[in-house]
């Protein structure tokens, strides 16, 4: 069935905003590139351990807090072009505000101090003998918070400088919470009804709005572990975005659709810079950004438990470490050579350039599946 002239000039607007991102990121790359040299905010062998791999030591002086690229023109574009406030100021609002996390912590690794924290016993020890019966009393009732700020520290890939785990998962707790108020309570009814593929829509009732806040927190880390190899998460988030594109216009979601196409042709002047020797490095500033933004995207068009295909290789990376973390304390031993398992791959003796391409053939393999069952 040929495509209405609607649906055809709808189409070649989305394209066009992909473009437009494309060629205003280009321009300005460099100029980015620039100024993180000069402000020196680079990659240092100090707070990433991976440098020690093999040809990986090449890496070190690299910029990082180049997903700047993409959150930067995504967001301008978005408010100069596409600013609709039932459907984009949210999903670039928590876009930002996760950046902005990301971006505290890309600087803080290279500025910041080593920031300490208290073991358990300590915190018990000062509760038995510390003078004063307020900061005693004040120790108790804020143990539950010191046992899951402990607790959180199995999650750290580079403990001691930058924001901790425990404030990263509050922070992304709350564009969680925000993502799933506007889900819930703004746009309507029809979106507590949620797709389950195969079967239709389940009303879910209040459960939709912890799994909302899990997808959003679970999705912007996965996209963060990800980002460990040069080209890996901006080739990956290409196919994954393109998808959700299409999905986003088959579903009549405009604006949405605009938005995916945005980010694809930023990502694809990022990836162009990031490609081995990688000219500058995602940053958690882009990961955390660009994986929350996925996560909103794919719930807004009600496609959120199809992000496990879409989002194929960032959930395997992110399964990956969970997994290195329950065998370590559970089993005493590791499960993979190293965590994430892109670094497992790489120390059995594949090359970063076989690594990165066969995860991008296997990512774009299971999207396809993805968009194969969101037609059902």
């Amino acid at each position: 069935m040929p495509i209405s002239p609607e649906s055809f000039d709808s189409l070649r607007t989305i394209i066009g905003f992909g473009l437009l991102s494309a060629i205003v990121s280009f321009f300005w790359a460099p100029v980015l590139i620039k100024i993180l040299y000069k402000l020196k905010l680079t990659r240092r062998a100090e707070f990433d351990d991976t440098l020690t791999l093999g040809e990986r030591k090449t890496k070190a002086g690299t910029p990082i807090m180049g997903g700047l690229l993409v959150i930067v023109t995504v967001a301008l574009i978005t408010y100069l072009c596409n600013w609709q406030r039932t459907f984009t100021w949210v999903p670039i609002g928590v876009m930002l505000l996760s950046a902005a996390l990301g971006g505290m912590d890309d600087v803080l690794h290279v500025y910041g101090h080593t920031r300490r924290s208290r073991k358990l016993s300590q915190v018990l020890r000062l509760i038995r003998v510390h003078k004063s019966v307020r900061h005693r009393v004040w120790l108790v009732i804020t143990f539950p918070w010191s046992i899951f700020k402990r607790a959180s520290v199995w999650l750290s890939r580079h403990p001691g400088k930058g924001v901790h785990v425990h404030e990263k998962l509050l922070l992304q707790f709350t564009a969680g919470a925000l993502t799933a108020w506007w889900v819930y309570y703004k746009l309507g009814e029809h979106w507590r009804d949620i797709y389950i593929p195969f079967d239709g829509y389940v009303d879910i009732g209040w459960w939709l709005v912890p799994l909302i806040i899990i997808f959003v927190m679970f999705t912007a880390n996965a996209v963060n572990v990800a980002d460990g190899m040069d080209g890996l998460a901006g080739g990956s988030l290409i196919i994954t975005f393109a998808a959700l594109t299409i999905l986003s216009w088959l579903g009549g979601y405009e604006e949405i659709a605009a938005l995916n196409a945005t980010v694809v042709g930023a990502l694809l002047t990022y990836t162009y810079f990031n490609i081995k020797p990688a000219r500058f490095q995602m940053g958690d500033v882009g990961t955390l950004g660009l994986g929350a933004l996925l996560a909103i995207n794919a719930i807004v068009i009600n496609k959120m438990l199809l992000l496990p295909l879409i989002g194929f290789i960032f959930y395997v990376e992110l399964l990956s470490v969970i997994i290195q973390i329950l065998g370590r304390y559970t089993l005493g031993k590791r499960i993979f050579k190293m965590a994430p398992i892109h670094h497992h791959f790489e120390l059995r003796g594949w090359s970063e350039e076989k690594t990165v391409m066969r995860f991008w053939v296997m990512h774009a393999m299971v999207v396809l599946l993805g968009l194969w069952v969101a037609l059902f």
